[in-house]
């Protein structure tokens, strides 16, 4: 049994070590080429293509916008555990190991080839580190032989009577081999990112950015305090403005791009009068107009997370689009990230009037990295997968007839408005508060181009109660509201909230999942009041 172990244990660290070897020379390649290259970024991107529409939604609304971070962990596990068998494998006969490691290669090669956005060269990383990791596992099984001494030991006159073991290992060297492949494999992995940071980052480009200042620039809104007379509401109630780290972020990229704004450009063609092809200082010349704009992702549940208010500068994409002179007939306009993901937005809605942008700044500075700088699609009230594309780099006018965008051949929806949707935010659910003291209930509402007009709280059964409103600059943004609330005994009390929009609709009250349009339903939770002694 000791020797059964001893040998799984060595089989399991050969293979896991000439997999860290492939990853890391793989990295180091992709320095030279670009990060998209690298073998694990080529497969996640590739795995994300593949993936039924159901997982996908099963994982945003587990993880949120953490669901990459928990790919990428996973993807690591798997190859950690399909490397062990291949390295048990490599020991029982080396062929079988080698040919372990070249399926291996022969799958990474293919998702190089066929992830979306992808380029010839992205092989490129896959194939090196497919021959490193066969040189490794080589070594490393070489290393891994009986020991000499051993060997001569038996075949002397002087062997023991009892049969050796099938299997002792040569300790010392494997024990160097080892510890050789695992630096290569750290030097190079970390040395590999390290390198496509120092040459592909483009923060210090966007650090190094001056917006010009718009020619309409937004009003400052107001605060919620100004509404509300309820204990701590300022601490407890959702913020007006949502930071840009903590804005949601919901795309197919495992590694946001990096485009550097002397190299982007955007190309507008398809079914228009002549094509254009624009650059970031054209793009930056362009009258630009700050708004706060909510957006809100397809995929948020109700009371989630996924929708945020910010400040987008941005020139309008309408005028743009009229420059290019877009035909009657294109009622689509399927705009392309640098990433290969694509988003098919109604044409009557980018240019009826709203403020529809290609922006270039959120909140006072140019567009994070993570959020489609250095230019991307905002266009209000629609859901992000129908608008919001980020790192874009071109805009085809089409129909709904000829083409299909990245969400939509997953089965949602192709055209849809953003469901009038309200949240509470405070207090939180399962929460407590005191019985006879004043709490103030509150959170946010929100029907993006049409407006929020009225809130109503309802607290078990009883009458809906009209909220305070907070003012807002314009119809494209979320509404704060709030009640001022006395829980009169002890005791559990189930919220809810429903808003109305400047339409008279009010928000409906049955529960329907967020596939294929959106979610309805009204945001519900428990509080319990206990003795305030």
């Amino acid at each position: 049994m000791q020797a059964k172990l001893g040998r799984l244990g060595v089989g399991a660290s050969i293979g896991v070590l000439s997999a860290a070897v492939a990853l890391g020379v793989g990295e180091v390649v992709a320095a030279f080429l670009r990060p998209a290259a690298a073998p694990v970024i080529a497969v996640g991107n590739r795995f994300i293509v593949l993936t039924p529409e159901s997982v996908k939604r099963w994982a945003i609304r587990s993880f949120g916008t953490n669901d990459k971070t928990v790919l990428l962990s996973g993807i690591y596990i798997v190859i950690a555990a399909l490397a062990v068998a291949v390295g048990v494998l490599a020991l029982r006969r080396l062929a079988y190991g080698l040919a372990g490691i070249a399926v291996f290669g022969g799958v990474g090669v293919y998702c190089a080839l066929t992830a979306n956005a992808h380029q010839g060269s992205d092989v490129v990383p896959t194939i090196f580190g497919t021959a490193a990791a066969l040189a490794a596992m080589v070594a490393l099984t070489r290393a891994a032989g009986p020991d000499p001494a051993l060997d001569d030991l038996r075949r002397s006159k002087k062997a023991p009577a009892v049969p050796a073991p099938r299997f002792v290992a040569n300790r010392r060297g494997f024990l160097t081999g080892s510890a050789a492949a695992a630096t290569l494999a750290a030097v190079t992995g970390f040395g590999g990112r390290a390198a496509q940071h120092a040459r592909f980052d483009v923060a210090q480009a966007r650090a190094n950015l001056t917006l010009p200042p718009p020619v309409e620039p937004v009003v400052p809104q107001p605060p919620i305090a100004a509404i509300a007379n309820g204990p701590d509401l300022g601490k407890s109630a959702t913020p007006w403005n949502t930071p840009n780290g903590t804005f949601y972020r919901i795309d197919t990229a495992i590694e946001p791009p990096q485009l550097d704004p002397k190299d982007w450009s955007l190309r507008i063609h398809g079914m228009v009068d002549h094509e254009i092809t624009m650059s970031y200082s054209d793009l930056l010349a362009r009258p630009l107009i700050e708004r706060w704009i909510t957006l809100s992702c397809v995929s948020n549940e109700i009371g989630g997370q996924l929708v945020g208010n910010a400040r987008f500068l941005g020139a309008r994409l309408a005028d743009v689009l009229r420059e290019a002179g877009v035909h009657d007939g294109a009622d689509q306009l399927v705009m392309s990230s640098a990433d290969g993901m694509s988003i098919g937005a109604p044409t009557a809605a980018v240019m009826d009037g709203r403020d529809s942008m290609i922006a270039v700044g959120m909140n006072g500075e140019p567009l994070p990295i993570k959020h489609g700088f250095p230019a991307r699609i905002v266009v209000p009230g629609l859901y992000g997968y129908v608008s919001a594309c980020k790192w874009v780099v071109d805009i085809e006018a089409t129909t709904f007839a000829a083409k299909r965008a990245y969400w939509v051949q997953g089965g949602w929806a192709a055209q849809t408005d953003i469901k009038i949707a309200s949240r509470i935010d405070t207090p939180h659910n399962g929460g407590t508060v005191r019985a006879g003291q004043p709490v103030a209930i509150a959170g946010v509402a929100w029907d993006q181009h049409v407006g929020i007009a009225r809130v109503e709280v309802q607290v078990d059964n009883g009458e809906w109660l009209s909220a305070r409103l907070a003012p807002v600059p314009s119809v494209d943004t979320w509404r704060q509201w709030v009640l001022p609330w006395t829980p009169p005994k002890v005791g559990s009390y189930a919220l809810r909230v429903r808003a109305v929009d400047a339409a008279g609709t009010v928000q409906s009250a049955e529960h329907r999942d967020v596939f294929p349009s959106g979610a309805t339903g009204l945001h519900t939770i428990t509080v319990r009041a206990h003795d305030p002694q």
